[in-house]
Order: C-alpha cells, then sequence, then structure tokens
C-alpha cells in the first residue's frame, strides 16, 4: 500500500526542533543480491511494538534527504520525542534503546539524533513544488 514517508530532515524542521529516530542497519541492504524486508526486521518490530506499547508517537521516516540520490524506505522509524535528556519520555526511549555507554541494547537498532541546524540545510526543500522541479530536471 503505497504511503507518504517524509525524510528526517523535513520532520525536523516541520517540528522545528532536533529530532531522534532509530535505523535499523540490517534492512538498509536493498542494493545487495538479497535483501531483508524492512517489515521482516526482527529488531525492527521489537522497537515498535515497545513504541507502541508505551504509547509513544511514531513514523516512518525517510534518511537524511540528498538531493543526488533517491533510496527505497528501509525502515526507519522517527520517535516523537523532543532531545532533551530532562524530558521524560526522552529518557524513557533513550533507556530502552541504549546502555549508558550509549551502544545499543537491541542488536540491529541504531538510535541516532538529527540537530535542527543541520536539517536547515535543506530547508530549500520546503520550497513548494522543489521536488516536482527536482524531478523534471532529471
Amino acid at each position: 500500500m503505497p504511503m507518504l514517508i517524509h525524510h528526517i530532515d523535513a520532520i525536523a524542521r516541520q517540528k522545528g526542533r532536533d529530532v531522534v529516530f532509530v535505523t535499523f542497519p540490517e534492512c538498509d541492504s536493498w542494493l545487495e543480491e538479497s535483501p531483508i524486508d524492512y517489515a521482516q526486521c526482527a529488531a525492527r518490530d521489537v522497537v515498535i511494538t515497545w513504541l507502541d506499547g508505551n504509547r509513544i508517537g511514531w513514523l516512518p521516516c525517510a534518511k537524511f534527504a540528498d538531493e543526488n540520490f533517491i533510496g527505497a524506505y528501509t525502515g526507519d522509524v522517527y520517535v516523537d520525542v523532543p532531545f532533551d535528556p530532562g524530558n521524560e519520555a526522552y529518557r524513557q526511549v533513550k533507556e530502552f534503546l541504549e546502555y549508558p555507554d550509549g551502544t545499543s541494547k537491541i542488536e540491529g537498532a541504531r538510535f541516532s539524533y538529527l540537530p535542527l541546524a543541520i536539517a536547515m540545510t535543506n530547508s530549500h526543500h520546503d520550497k513548494p513544488g522543489f521536488w516536482e522541479e527536482w524531478a523534471k530536471a532529471r
């Protein structure tokens, strides 16, 4: 079923803040001979089940937008909590996903954050019609 999936940098700009997300490197194998379908990714299932069970919002998200490359959706998820160690929901997510030293508790899941300042480097993508014009130029 078709769905609209926003790039993580577009989500950061829309939210107006730093954002956190989870990637699943084993699902990022779409160029390989036998790619792993993100829907069959065990680590992704564990993360989404936990987020849903703890009533923490999430959305599918695409990687940081790149005008020179468009890839397939690889299962990444934006987690709708602010990047703020003082925020209880953020701490809950971080404690679920990472050990105190920052290593992953869940094999195959990588917890990441994108600062708004970096997301703003693609703010020209928000201009109405940008992607349509980009596609025509190809």
